[in-house]
């Protein structure tokens, strides 16, 4: 049965995503780009991201993380049949439980390739006991999904339509989601960036609903960029920052 998430506000996704061929530079990620965009599309966001080589150690230990930290988890790579694809084993390694053939994605194989199913894309059935299923519409084979982690393909064209059912089916559909998020920033002139700790740490104080974030930026133009990210209004938390700003007599622009 499907993990469903009845919501009431916007959520924090993690994102693994998982091939040595990214991080030899081989291939370039999209699924950051991607998923992110999906998530701030339906008013979530996404709170980490990871990239990890094709090492069942490393996979595993990385796992039982996320596992432990109850958030959903899109898990991009490392699902096929190849002897490089080991997501499927550390998964099951990672939730304590054994890789056992799924009799439904098994059913789908076999109507996908017949008696190409065998002896090889078949293993692309064996999952985590206890997983469920996420719908395929390019190839039909599945993803799965255990412990709110939606294990999707390496390849954009499958996954990400994949992500879309996932978002719509399970964590888009129900719930009333609040404002999105937004950003205002300005740039700090002339001063260094430890100048500002103690204005940064009463707003931060004061406005405990956003983030106040610090950006230096070095060379002829130098400036600090400063403001709040959060989600609603965040006109009194700039005026607060600007008067602050004012009363030390620091410079600073709009952008």
């Amino acid at each position: 049965m499907l993990e469903t998430c009845k919501i009431s506000g916007p959520l924090d996704f993690g994102l693994i995503v998982i091939g040595d061929e990214v991080l030899n530079g081989t291939r370039s990620d999209g699924h950051f780009p991607a998923l992110r965009e999906r998530l701030l599309a339906r008013g979530h966001q996404l709170a980490w991201y990871w990239m990890l080589p094709d090492d069942p150690p490393t996979i595993e230990r990385h796992l039982r993380l996320s596992f432990a930290s109850g958030e959903p988890v899109f898990c991009c790579g490392g699902i096929g049949a190849t002897p490089d694809d080991h997501t499927r084993a550390c998964a099951a390694a990672a939730a304590g439980t054994p890789l056992v053939q799924h009799p439904e994605a098994r059913a789908i194989i076999e109507e996908r390739f017949g008696a190409e199913a065998y002896p090889h894309r078949i293993l692309m059935a064996e999952l985590p006991d206890g997983s469920t299923l996420i719908p395929n519409p390019v190839t039909q084979v599945p993803g799965f999904q255990i412990h709110r982690h939606c294990f999707l393909p390496g390849f954009p064209s499958m996954a990400w339509p994949m992500a879309d059912w996932v978002l719509d089916t399970l964590y888009g559909s129900t719930g009333e989601l609040s404002a999105p998020l937004a950003e205002q920033a300005i740039e700090v002139l002339g001063v260094p960036e430890s100048q500002l700790i103690p204005i940064m740490q009463a707003l931060g104080a004061e406005f405990p609903a956003f983030k106040l974030f610090s950006l230096p930026h070095m060379g002829e133009d130098a400036h600090i960029r400063l403001g709040f990210r959060g989600r609603g209004a965040l006109d009194s938390a700039m005026n607060a920052l600007k008067a602050r700003l004012g009363a030390a007599k620091m410079r600073y622009r709009e952008p």
